[in-house]
């Protein structure tokens, strides 16, 4: 942690409302004229998608598992090592993973490519992460102890397949049977890495819908906001006026001082 070269991460699985986190800190860094530098998780896989594509063979083979969820696909020192760097002075080294064509054409690469490694851009005020993560712990590499606030989004799990179902065929060009054999591959891992993730965020944000996902593996479409409730979970967060941001969300209701219901739309 570092009060000159903050860490804020959001992280969440593929699917789970990142991206829309990401979006809503972007407009607030505007507003309040914070200079932010933008870290993607994506950026520590170890493999492009053809490789991927040769590890996923060969694990399969050899009757294991490799997932992007896990430490064998994703280079958790580096991403520590990232961090503590920039809580340090403020630097260091990214690249992006290039998912679709129209993040590729501009680099002249391909999809499921990186880009270079650069360095972050100089005097920034703090870093925003948003990947799978930002809070995981694996034997000695601890990469949650170098956030200074972090926050998780997670569905429940029906409505997190449906929205990674839907979002990789729609938006990634994925076939649908490709990402359902995915989600059944990265099982082990996703239990292991990405949900004890969420036991060590200050804030947590769990969408939960209202109407029947019992077979997230059939549907055709998300949840509407106004078919869904959030529970946001506050932990060890101090001097904070919770009547107060309470007050600004309608229909809410409050369950314990560390817990709250509200609406998905507000």
């Amino acid at each position: 942690m570092s009060a000159k070269h903050p860490i804020i991460a959001v992280t969440g699985s593929s699917g789970a409302g990142t991206s829309t986190t990401s979006e809503a800190f972007r407009k607030m860094f505007n507003m309040m004229n914070i200079n932010a530098a933008w870290l993607e998780g994506d950026s520590f896989h170890r493999f492009t998608r053809p490789e991927m594509d040769v590890e996923i063979r060969k694990a399969k083979e050899q009757g294991r598992h490799i997932s992007y969820f896990g430490p064998q696909a994703n280079d958790f020192p580096l991403l520590e090592d990232f961090f503590r760097q920039y809580g340090v002075d403020g630097s260091g080294q990214y690249r992006r993973y290039l998912h679709t064509f129209d993040e590729a054409v501009p680099y002249n690469q391909m999809p499921g490519t990186f880009t270079p490694w650069q360095a972050l851009p100089e005097n920034t005020d703090v870093l925003f992460y948003e990947g799978l993560h930002g809070g995981v712990v694996d034997g000695d590499t601890n990469v949650a102890q170098h956030v200074d606030l972090l926050i998780g989004m997670v569905p429940i799990v029906n409505l997190e397949w449906i929205q990674k179902i839907v979002r990789d065929t729609r938006d990634r060009g994925h076939s649908r049977e490709a990402v359902m054999e995915s989600i059944v591959r990265s099982m082990d891992d996703y239990l292991n890495y990405i949900t004890p993730q969420f036991s060590r965020t200050h804030i947590n944000f769990q969408r939960v819908p209202t109407v029947d996902t019992s077979n997230p593996l059939s549907a055709k479409a998300i949840p509407s906001l106004d078919e869904s409730f959030v529970v946001i979970r506050f932990r060890g967060i101090k001097k904070v006026d919770f009547p107060y941001l309470l007050a600004m969300i309608q229909a809410h209701s409050c369950h314990a001082i560390t817990r709250s219901l509200c609406p998905a739309a507000r």
